[in-house]
């Protein structure tokens, strides 16, 4: 169940005040041409188009991202240097820091909230791709990602008055999934999995990606069993070390896949869904969009290594 708890935080709050915030490995590794991902507000969409397909894979293969926060997700400031914030991010499980995953993001993309301020007995879920944050009067402020999460000040038939770092706005009724903090978001089938991720078919893979404006492949996993209550580990090593272990000729679709190089014998590289019939849903790599592809006769056939269930644990426990 992904519920609302601060109990790990102080007193005040840092939440992330941007569409989306990009972390980075150092303070040193976002580029110029990052402008529209490391600014307040962002441009997510113009930052991508005019990423390049070496620009887009330096990302990954310099080191550069390591993943990425939403509008609204609080994270733990532990250093801050310059312009820059060194983070940790409870809802982000990680083996790099027991309290969640760490990176760097400029501290404009932040903001500073009493926590009392962002507690709320229920919690408004983006379920549409993505939406737009609105004004009492209905301007249109900013484009927030699926998935993103914000306190509920008041309901209404077709704007829900949410709490956001930048005061009460509003949120159109039908393109948001309202939670109880107590009892979290409904714990979703195998079938509800893939479908949360068969709904982004095409989406270019984005290197470090958390949010709808791209994905990477354990993005993707974690935001489509996000998406029906299970909070999992945000990389794929991580993914792979936890949860129900599945033999092969047991496998249900919402089960992950996981490859390793040197025909599954190497070091552990991909992550899929599994969609049923031998076929696997995932985000592939830099250049190409998400897809569902067959595994037999496929190099995904000879890398298959380990597969995990998150969702019938959740269920029986």
């Amino acid at each position: 169940m992904i519920n609302q708890t601060f109990d790990q935080f102080p007193e005040d709050l840092w939440i992330t005040a941007v569409q989306v915030a990009t972390v980075w490995t150092e303070p040193s590794s976002a580029r110029k041409i990052d402008k529209d991902g490391t600014a307040n507000p962002t441009d997510i969409d113009s930052w991508i188009a005019h990423l390049d397909y070496a620009a887009s894979l330096a990302l990954c293969n310099e080191n550069r991202v390591q993943t990425q926060i939403l509008y609204g997700e609080p994270v733990l400031v532990t250093e801050v240097k310059e312009d820059w914030a060194h983070v940790v991010i409870p809802s982000q499980p990680s083996s790099k820091d027991v309290r969640g995953y760490p990176g760097w993001v400029p501290i404009q993309q932040l903001k500073k909230l009493p926590k009392e301020e962002w507690i709320a007995s229920e919690y408004a879920a983006v379920i549409k791709d993505k939406t737009w944050l609105e004004t009492a009067g209905s301007e249109k402020l900013m484009k927030i990602s699926y998935l993103s999460i914000l306190p509920v000040k008041e309901t209404g038939t077709s704007r829900i008055k949410v709490g956001t770092p930048h005061g009460d706005h509003f949120l159109p009724a039908e393109d948001v999934y309202i939670f109880s903090a107590e009892e979290g978001m409904k714990n979703g089938s195998g079938m509800d999995i893939v479908k949360a991720g068969e709904a982004y078919l095409s989406l270019d893979y984005f290197w470090g990606g958390m949010s709808s404006f791209g994905y990477d492949c354990s993005g993707l996993a974690y935001a489509a069993h996000k998406a029906n209550g299970y909070q999992i580990a945000r990389d794929a090593g991580d993914q792979a070390a936890s949860g129900k272990e599945v033999e092969f000729n047991q496998l249900e679709p919402g089960d992950l896949l996981f490859f390793a190089y040197e025909e599954g014998r190497g070091r552990l590289h991909h992550v899929g869904i599994y969609y049923g019939n031998g076929k696997m849903l995932h985000s592939p790599q830099t250049g190409k969009g998400i897809e569902i592809t067959r595994l037999a006769g496929t190099k995904y056939e000879k890398e298959l290594c380990a597969a995990r269930r998150y969702w019938q644990e959740a269920k029986e426990n």
